[in-house]
Order: structure tokens, then sequence, then C-alpha cells
């Protein structure tokens, strides 16, 4: 196909105008596929897959305090009673929408980290979320704290991929920044038919390599729209709209994302930190039922993608941490939800993990105006997956060094 036709075809459909071009556009799944032949990359390196659950997710709804006192009065209507739980000991029990995980959590493989948040926490999601992601609780910054480790080894930007629209600032350096893999379903041109674009992705000889890259989108655009919709059948369209979480970040395509991560880890590219996320954890009102909905979505894209890299090598050496930029309160409110609180868990989970509970677990009975008293700060947990999945030394890149001793 000529060229400049080509090049004509993708300014005029809107997807990529003429400035992109020239920048350099998007970059694809084939692009993180070409570092498979790249050999930067130890035979003993681990890969770190970044779960992020946008809206504050309800620390206390996943890991439930069902034994203490205090819980049930505290949370009325969502609370849940003893045999609804699924326990892990006399006092501490999972979410019923969690199986899969309970399931990990039984073979030593899923590790609870109780407890987690930093000092002088706040209560804004966006505050917070830019304290999560840049690790640097007193001050947010400007870089994130896998961007700096980015900036650490150099190298391109392909060592560190988000499938997300823009780029997340947990992955911008001073020096480099991670490379963004925007994932959605297939909006075409009027009159404009797949095979088309097919086509348009094929090289055209004495085009600019930029050039070719963008065109190379399209493309790629047809494959991960057919990959969306065959996950998207096999789960039977699950339905997400009864979550009346508000909007404040995040996708709802987790398991989406996580299969194009695992096609990735079996090719065997060069990436170390793939970034995901989940939203709609904002449940202010009717938590329970919305709640259950995103945790039993949460609990079968980690566990499905979690067997598929239990059956190879590379997918033995990845290693999976959900977070998000804080729990809720501890007790519910007047629209049987609850509002913006502290300290939360973290999952950690995959093959190289020592399972079992870390961290001390909340108090109930003594609260901080209403709110969970963190006990383990959040970097030691950064710092735990930059030395041991990373390989990284975590003190310049967080100020930070302590680490949790036994889980990976």
């Amino acid at each position: 196909m000529d060229a400049l036709t080509r090049r004509k075809f993708l300014i005029a459909s809107g997807v990529v105008g003429g400035a992109a071009l020239v920048a350099g556009g998007a970059w694809t799944i084939h692009d993180i596929l070409d570092t498979a032949t790249w050999d930067d990359r130890p035979g003993d390196a681990k890969t770190l897959v970044l779960v992020t659950l946008y809206g504050g997710n309800d620390g206390l709804a996943n890991v439930i305090p069902y034994a203490d006192k205090a819980y049930a009065p505290a949370r009325h209507e969502l609370a849940y009673t003893p045999d609804e739980v699924l326990k892990l000991d006399d006092t501490l029990g999972l979410n019923p929408g969690l199986a899969g995980l309970k399931r990990m959590y039984d073979a030593k493989k899923l590790a609870i980290v109780r407890g987690v948040g930093y000092p002088k926490p706040d209560h804004s999601h966006f505050r917070s979320m830019d304290i999560w992601q840049t690790a640097q609780p007193d001050r947010p910054g400007n870089t994130g704290w896998l961007g700096r480790w980015l900036d650490a080894i150099g190298g391109d930007p392909r060592h560190a991929v988000s499938f997300e629209p823009v780029l997340p600032p947990l992955l911008a350096g001073v020096t480099t920044a991670g490379a963004a893999v925007p994932v959605s379903g297939l909006s075409l041109p009027a009159g404009v038919k797949p095979e088309v674009l097919t086509a348009f992705g094929k090289p055209s000889e004495g085009e600019p390599g930029l050039q070719a890259r963008a065109a190379r989108a399209f493309a790629d655009l047809v494959e991960v729209d057919a990959l969306i919709h065959s996950v998207d059948e096999a789960d039977g369209d699950a339905d997400t709209s009864s979550s009346s979480g508000t909007a404040t970040g995040g996708r709802s395509d987790l398991k989406t994302q996580l299969d194009l991560v695992a096609r990735c880890v079996e090719a065997n590219v060069a990436t170390r930190v793939f970034s995901v996320s989940l939203g709609g954890f904002d449940l202010h009102a009717e938590e329970r039922n919305s709640q259950e909905i995103l945790l039993k979505l949460l609990d079968d894209a980690l566990t499905t993608f979690a067997d598929r890299m239990a059956k190879t090598d590379a997918g033995r050496k990845v290693v999976v941490a959900v977070y998000s930029e804080f729990g809720r309160r501890v007790a519910a409110n007047g629209s049987d939800g609850t509002d913006h609180g502290t300290a939360s868990n973290m999952f950690i989970l995959g093959s190289p993990v020592h399972g079992g509970l870390y961290g001390e677990q909340p108090s109930l009975g003594d609260l901080d105006n209403g709110d969970l008293k963190f006990t383990t700060d959040f970097r030691a947990v950064y710092a735990t997956l930059l030395h041991n999945v990373l390989d990284a030394d975590p003190e310049p890149i967080l100020g930070y060094k302590d680490q949790l001793a036994g889980i990976l």
C-alpha cells in the first residue's frame, strides 16, 4: 500500500493525528513482543505486575475481622456473619467473592499484608493516589517510584509497561518513563472494515520508521479487539453496571489486561514491570452487593492469571501486587456504604510468594477519629518488591529501606 495514502488515512481517521505521527504515536502490543529478542534480561529475573484498585477498596470488606466484637456493630447491614466469610483463622476471613484467592492462600501462594498505609493519611483520592504512586508521603513529587527504578536501570521504556490510555505517574521518571499501551474496544471510521486496518499495518517500503510504527498500531487494534471480545464471551459478558462506585479512575477490563500481560510473559519479553487497573471502588452507598461483584471480578482475573502463570518457567517468576489508595472508615454511613478511610490490605501473590498473613491487624477499638491506624508502611512493601523482584536497592529509589521479612 502506498505510504502517502496510508498517512492520509491515519490523519483523516482522527485516531492518529499528524503531530502524533511525528512524535512516534502510541506503543503497541507488538512493540512489547519485539523485545523478546533482546538479551538484557537475566535468566532468573522476576516480573512484577502491579494492580491498582481505584476508588478506595474497603479493606474491612476484603479481609474481614468477623470475630472482633466491634465489627458487626460498626458495619450494620454491611457486616458479614462468621458463616458467610471464607475463614483464614479464628479471627479473620475473606469476602465470599474471593474464593479463588482463598484457594491460593491455602496453597501458600497468597500473602496478605495488613494495616498498610502511611503517616498523616490524606482522604483525597487524588492526593492519596499521588502519594502511593510517588512513594513520597510528605510531599508527592513529579516522579513515580517505578519511574525512578527505570531511571536507575536506564534503557528502553518497554522495561515497564502500562495497559492504560495514559501513562500513570508511578511509571514516570526524571530521565525516562514506561510505555503506555492503550487497550480498548475498536471503534472504526465510517466505511472502514477490520481487514482494511490489517492491511494498513503491513510495512511499506521506504517509509519513515515512526510512521510505520503508528500505522502498525491499527493492525494491533484489530488483534487486541478480537482478544477483548474473546475474553468477554468467555466471561459471559460479565455485568459491572450495577456498581455504584464513583468515577475515580481505573478500567473495568482487568481480565483482558492480565491476558495481555500473560501473553507478553510467555513470549519472554524484556519487560520487568506491568501496570494494570480496576476501578469502581468508591462505594459511598449500597456497598455490599457492588463490592462483592467487583471482588468476584478481581478474584477471577487474578486467579485465572496466576493459574496460567504457574504453567511456564517465565510465569513462575511473576509476582502480583494489589493495592488501593486507601481503605474505608470503620463505621458504615447512612447510605449502606462507607466513606474514605485510611489503612487497608495489600495482596501479594504468585509462585515466588511465601503465603500467609503479614503485618499487624489494626485494632477496631483504637481508632484515629474513626479511622484505622496503619501498622505497615507501604514503602516497606515497595522496598520488598524492589529488592526481591526487581533486584534493586530500594533506599536510593524510596529513601526508605525497611522490608517485610519472609514474604519473597
